[in-house]
């Protein structure tokens, strides 16, 4: 089972892209994802994950995501984060919120996407190898 992460970017835009392909592969959805991070100079961020099923096609789990381009400010909620619970809403879903080391505590973006998978597996929010 392939697994892989597809970075959209860190904008606005960037969201509103997860949000459409979201809407665009509706029978394919299985989770939102709002992964919840501190950087190393103190800054909270948010990275907002789509993960859909496998492709008919092959063993393929995408997971898109917007990597914490999303400032948290405590006490308040961003029309970001509304944005991404509407989404998950008129799916009926719900967010899934994770607390996860920040990616620039690691050397290397493709260890910290390899650390993501770990916990979503642990978690299982993703199959184990086969």
């Amino acid at each position: 089972m392939n697994q892989r992460f597809i970075e959209l970017g860190q904008g606005f835009s960037d969201l509103y892209e997860l949000l459409e392909l979201a809407k665009s592969n509706a029978y394919r959805v299985h989770y939102f994802l709002c992964l919840e991070a501190v950087s190393a100079k103190g800054k909270k961020g948010m990275s907002f994950v789509l993960v859909l099923k496998k492709s008919s096609y092959g063993d393929f789990i995408p997971l898109y995501i917007c990597r914490e381009g999303i400032p948290v400010i405590e006490g308040k909620v961003t029309k970001r984060y509304e944005l991404f619970e509407q989404a998950a809403k008129e799916q009926e879903k719900n967010v899934i919120h994770m607390e996860v080391r920040h990616s620039d505590s690691f050397a290397d973006i493709d260890l910290y996407y390899q650390y993501l998978v770990g916990i979503l597996r642990m978690n299982r929010y993703l199959p184990p190898l086969q």
